[in-house]
């Protein structure tokens, strides 16, 4: 892996800014994951029966990111990135992707996150969570995201060692 450029979170600040500071350290440490590779060894699975891959797992991500966000909070039908139906499983097969490609996707999904974060009035935001058919404030959804970067950068680790023998960071 290449240098550790992430920011980390502050040690004090407000519940928004440390929301927003983890998930910008878990997207940064996600993209670390990748670096460096190539589209081949992005698409590199691990063991069967998973086809669990580094770039599958940018793809989920930028899932998340649009079903989390934009979805609850801008527009309920908005597809998903590669599925036509709700269905996060597809993003993982990324036989035919490339860097380029979801890397784009995910990066678009972030900022377009991140812009409905910063517009909020507060973390008391509430959207409505189309699967669950609930509301939600965006103070869960920012925990449920961070959550999810959390459990799948544990899962980016053991790839990234499969492709190159590194240890996690």
């Amino acid at each position: 892996m290449t240098t550790d450029n992430r920011i980390g979170p502050p040690n004090f600040g407000s519940e928004r800014d440390m929301l927003r500071a983890f998930l910008d350290y878990h997207r940064a440490t996600l993209a670390m994951k990748c670096d460096g590779l190539t589209d081949e060894e992005l698409r590199q699975q691990s063991m069967p029966p998973s086809t669990l891959s580094l770039l599958g797992l940018v793809r989920h991500m930028a899932e998340v990111e649009r079903a989390w966000f934009r979805r609850v909070f801008e527009d309920n039908d908005a597809p998903m990135v590669w599925s036509d139906e709700i269905d996060f499983q597809a993003a993982y097969d990324a036989s035919a992707s490339t860097r380029a490609e979801a890397f784009a996707a995910w990066e678009a999904e972030v900022e377009h996150s991140r812009r409905i974060e910063r517009e909020a009035e507060s973390l008391d935001l509430a959207g409505h969570q189309p699967r669950w058919g609930e509301d939600v404030s965006l103070r869960m959804v920012m925990v449920h995201v961070l959550q999810e970067y959390g459990r799948h950068n544990g899962h980016a680790d053991f790839l990234r060692e499969g492709v190159d023998g590194t240890v996690g960071a």
